[in-house]
């Protein structure tokens, strides 16, 4: 398989930035990352191993939300973008208000000088 990344030098582009034109659009067809994975060959896992690794998973989900009912674990908060894992469907609006509650990074809040 033969991927070609070409970049050509465009009028006072200077040489630095078209070798980091270059090192983006390699990044962008996967070929490193791909180079990088296929690296050592990994068994993939059977099927039993695979179920075993899911139930755990489920398991240890499950007890993690109960100990955030009982309060004995502290409820963690949802990360930008993602929706309630629970229902998965979530309205906009109410995924508005729960970013509203939370309180703003250092900087979005500040103006922008001009």
């Amino acid at each position: 398989m033969s991927i070609n990344a070409e970049v050509s030098k465009s009028g006072s582009e200077s040489t630095l930035s078209v070798i980091r034109k270059f090192s983006r659009r390699v990044q962008g067809t996967g070929l490193v990352k791909n180079a990088r994975k296929t690296r050592y060959y990994e068994r993939t896992k059977s099927k039993t191993v695979q179920k075993k690794r899911a139930l755990k998973l489920i398991k240890r989900r499950a007890d993690f939300k109960q100990l955030v009912k009982e309060g004995k674990a502290p409820e963690t908060p949802l990360r930008r973008g993602f929706q309630n894992r629970d229902n998965g469907n979530t309205s906009q609006a109410e995924a508005n208000k729960q970013a509203a509650a939370t309180p703003a990074r250092f900087g979005e809040s500040t103006p922008i000088a001009r």
